[in-house]
């Protein structure tokens, strides 16, 4: 992972982290004074915006260190572990809220104060905002951390909206709709733990190594046919570590070249693919001969990712 990218991402968090401080307090405050149970929840969730955060910001800050003789692959998988927490996080907290708000309807308190639907428009504007930014960064970086915590300001706007009905039906619904402010809480509740949910699944894949998408697998067997020499691929395997991809891959190319001959080839073909545009940090390449596996001579179909079992590759 280079500097500049890890740094784009720790700039990305740390704004958040200012803005959500800042949003965090009008919430509760406005709650507070307010007599609104759906806007301090919101505060506190904003809260746990601000710890998650943090958690970003500093899986990021990891993740960004070189690798050394303890973890010759890089720090990487410190991003894929911090977006674990903020998970987790979200889940222990939508659970929390859920018991509140369940408590609050059994126990019907006073509408809230008007102004506080306009402070809520005004929140639900600027989270928003917030999301489509960490979403857009998270995309160039490849990050899953900052990916999670886009998605946890999404959640926190989602919240937002489902405080403003709350609200609004307390005030003029009538005596019906008097708990509506803490029904709004609990409804808020069953989206972030969904988003969780997804967010916990990501990450587990990354930890596990998972494969990456197929278009990028695609990308790469472009890249690597691109070289006029590579006659075909055995097998690709890619996996995600931090914002970049560390692979393998195995090249068919013709049996008569020279051992110097092939190592050039396998050069030519770890550079092109470092150098473009997908986030490679390291490329392991081995050519075989092009008689090894005769099927696969440059071949349209899928690269295969792992061989069937009992299968085993002749030395190349």
């Amino acid at each position: 992972m280079n500097s500049p990218t890890a740094a784009a991402g720790s700039r990305a968090a740390l704004s958040t982290f200012c803005i959500n401080l800042l949003l965090a307090a009008g919430k509760i405050l406005g709650g507070l004074f307010g007599n609104s149970f759906a806007l301090i929840a919101d505060g506190f969730e904003s809260l746990l915006d601000l710890f998650t955060t943090v958690i970003v910001w500093s899986g990021l800050k990891v993740a960004a260190r070189p690798p050394d003789g303890n973890h010759p692959y890089g720090h990487g998988k410190a991003e894929s572990l911090a977006s674990l927490f903020v998970g987790l996080s979200l889940i222990a907290f939508a659970a929390l809220l859920s018991l509140n708000a369940l408590k609050a309807i059994l126990e019907p308190t006073p509408p809230p104060e008007i102004w506080t639907l306009p402070l809520l428009v005004l929140i639900i504007g600027i989270k928003e905002f917030q999301y489509r930014r960490l979403k857009a960064v998270s995309l160039a970086l490849h990050s899953t951390a900052l990916e999670s915590d886009a998605l946890h300001q999404r959640s926190d706007a989602v919240t937002s909206v489902a405080a403003l009905i709350g609200i609004a039906l307390s005030r003029y619904g009538g005596a019906f709709f008097a708990g509506a402010d803490a029904w709004a809480a609990l409804i808020a509740c069953a989206f972030i733990g969904y988003n969780a949910i997804g967010v916990l699944k990501k990450s587990f894949s990354e930890v596990m190594d998972a494969s990456v998408p197929a278009d990028i697998l695609e990308q790469v067997r472009t890249i690597a046919l691109h070289q006029e020499e590579v006659l075909g691929i055995h097998k690709c395997r890619i996996r995600k570590s931090g914002l970049g991809f560390w692979m393998d891959i195995q090249l068919l190319v013709n049996g008569n070249l020279t051992v110097r001959e092939g190592h050039r080839i396998a050069h030519a073909v770890s550079d092109e693919l470092k150098n473009s545009a997908l986030p490679i940090q390291d490329v392991v390449v081995h050519v075989e001969p092009d008689d090894a596996h005769p099927e696969l001579l440059q071949s349209p179909g899928p690269i295969a990712q792992n061989p069937p079992p009992g299968a085993h590759s002749p030395p190349g």
